[in-house]
């Protein structure tokens, strides 16, 4: 059986409390459809609530067998990520 193309998910600019459920929504819908790529590119900021949904609908992807990664993460977002100590968590997810 081919493997079937990851479903593309691009973040907004800024991903903070006012658009967190709907990229919580997005990323559910993404998920029950197979693989998922995160294009996090454009992000210039990014709540710490919004790191953790991320890691969540990661830990979803892996329960369940599918493919989950984070392309293109700008510097804010790998800023982020570093500065609460969140690196050795997103390492698995991270792609160029």
């Amino acid at each position: 059986m081919p493997k079937s193309k990851p479903q593309s998910v691009s973040l907004p600019r800024v991903v903070d409390l006012d658009a967190i459920d709907d990229v919580r929504d997005t990323l559910l819908e993404a998920l029950h459809a197979g693989p998922v790529e995160i294009v996090a590119g454009a992000v210039e900021r990014v709540s710490t609530n919004a790191l953790f949904m991320l890691l969540s609908a990661a830990q979803t992807a892996a329960r369940s067998g599918t493919e989950f990664s984070i392309s293109g993460a700008s510097d804010a977002l790998l800023g982020s990520i570093e500065k609460l100590g969140l690196a050795p968590s997103f390492a698995a997810v991270l792609k160029g």
